[in-house]
């Protein structure tokens, strides 16, 4: 196994340097565009948005935007992918090969995004760029050696009634990988596809003295209490005493900020956050650097991104898009200016927005975080709740108990035992008894993931209720206090312990 680590940390070394050397970011995307749009002009989509006349433009890009119209989910569904699974050739050749479920979080009901076997291929090559970027961070041999765990949804997909197969996006990924990553991929095909969580941590943890473990992926919440539920069955002091060579976590889906103290406290040694930005719409950005944690954009694997200022250039006070907001490219963009993104790619989709906030930390090469969503949302522990599936819970929780409710904020805090729950307070003159298992109900009713997660890293929710005359004293007291301010409704955990201590005084 030392030759081995020795032979693959060479070769990405070797490989590195000739991904070094790129093009021009702007060059680059529009090449990627120009590529997109010869593989789809032959597309009901294609044909019906004029990508023949678009190809023979002199500036392909101001003539992509002037002829295809921005799409959210609903109008991109509706429109065009709800025909995929009847007809070929919709917005992408052929017929997609699997649908990706995702959890919903702005929209009524889990998204259903198509993906094709081009996109497939583009996840890939992103995920070889992203460990050829391991050069730049000097890990020893001994990382090479070890074996990668990948903390995925099932990999046993479900069947729809056209025969199309579907799952989370992770899922979907693992179910395809080829034989020859059982070489270092863990936990095997085998236990990623029991479908009960639970069950397949179990196994995780059973087989765990096994393996030799290098590197981790998967989101922060649920990986925290794999880690704990190892040590727990083997009495360890920390993960490293099972696993030495634990070295890397690859983070996605929430931020990692809010777990890194737990993280700490399970690690004998330090070891290196890696952040990503991989959705079922694409593998969008990663970690290629060791002094950061920005992500660098993928501007070469089958994407086309363009940008809409985060302000009132781009949207409304709701968060929405304006009808003609501005669209900006790669070129265009500032450093620390937050953008709506909008994503062009080989699954079909087209100017597409996916409901992420982005902010630029750098441009050469571009780098970014992700800051949030079109609307404001509470994922600290994957429970993926927006403000618009919480304004409703509100409207339902005020009519089932026959009052009004006329503001609330929430945040995740951590309990007595170190547990995260939702914190609410609600401005009404209601009395609490009741209100918080109501609540509960309803998010769980309005979203899979906050299910999730209530039945596992969110150990519950707490209800306060105050008076209007209180909360318009809070105002005054952060100096608030006027016709147009209010708190935001999603808190983090400071405002809120501030909020908290404020109402609590006599």
């Amino acid at each position: 196994m030392a030759l081995i680590g020795k032979l693959v940390k060479a070769g990405i070394d070797i490989t590195a340097k000739f991904q070094s050397v790129e093009d021009n970011p702007q060059i680059s995307q529009e090449n990627q565009l120009r590529e997109l749009l010869n593989q789809a002009k032959n597309t009901a989509f294609g044909k019906y948005h004029g990508f023949e006349e678009i190809l023979k433009s002199d500036d392909l890009i101001a003539s992509y935007r002037n002829e295809v119209p921005i799409f959210n989910y609903e109008q991109m569904h509706e429109q065009w992918w709800s025909r995929q699974e009847r007809f070929e050739d919709i917005t992408w050749p052929g017929k997609p090969h699997f649908f990706a479920r995702s959890s919903g979080t702005t929209g009524k009901s889990s998204k259903r995004i198509p993906i094709t076997k081009e996109f497939m291929a583009t996840m890939q090559s992103v995920g070889t760029s992203m460990i050829n970027s391991l050069h730049e961070f000097n890990f020893p041999e001994t990382l090479f050696e070890s074996e990668v765990l990948m903390l995925s949804s099932s990999s046993s997909l479900d069947q729809n009634e056209q025969g199309f197969q579907e799952g989370e996006i992770s899922g979907i990924n693992v179910s395809n990988f080829p034989d020859w990553y059982d070489i270092f991929y863990r936990p095997g095909k085998e236990i990623a596809a029991i479908r009960d969580w639970d069950e397949r941590v179990e196994a995780i943890a059973e087989q765990a003295p096994e393996w030799n473990i290098g590197a981790i992926a998967g989101i922060p919440s649920w990986v925290l209490l794999m880690l704990q539920r190892i040590i727990k069955r083997h009495q360890l002091n920390d993960i490293h005493e099972i696993w030495p060579n634990f070295q890397v976590f690859a983070s996605g889906g929430v931020t990692f900020e809010t777990y890194r103290e737990d993280f700490e406290a399970l690690c004998k040694t330090p070891i290196t956050i890696l952040d990503t930005y991989l959705a079922s719409e694409g593998f969008i950005a990663y970690s290629s650097k060791p002094e950061t944690m920005a992500m660098k954009l993928a501007l070469n694997h089958g994407y086309f991104f363009e940008f809409i200022p985060f302000d009132e250039r781009g949207i409304n006070e709701s968060g929405d898009l304006l009808s003609e907001p501005l669209i900006l490219g790669i070129n265009e963009v500032e450093v620390g200016q937050e953008y709506v993104l909008l994503l062009s790619s080989c699954a079909g989709a087209w100017r597409y927005a996916i409901g992420d906030v982005i902010r630029f930390e750098s441009l050469d090469p571009p780098q970014i975080k992700i800051t949030g969503r079109t609307k404001f949302f509470l994922n600290v522990v994957g429970s993926q709740l927006s403000e618009e599936k919480m304004d409703k819970a509100i409207l339902e929780l005020a009519e089932h108990f026959k009052t009004t409710i006329n503001e609330y904020m929430v945040a995740a805090v951590k309990n007595e035992h170190g547990d995260y729950i939702h914190q609410w307070v609600l401005v009404s003159d209601v009395k609490s008894d009741g209100l918080a298992e109501k609540l509960d109900d309803l998010l769980k009713s309005a979203n899979k993931n906050y299910a999730v997660a209530r039945s596992k890293a969110l150990k519950g929710i707490s209800v306060k209720v105050i008076s209007k005359d209180l909360y318009t004293a809070f105002l005054a007291h952060t100096n608030k206090k006027g016709g147009q301010t209010k708190t935001p409704k999603v808190m983090k955990d400071e405002k809120m312990k501030m909020l908290l201590e404020f109402i609590s005084q006599p």
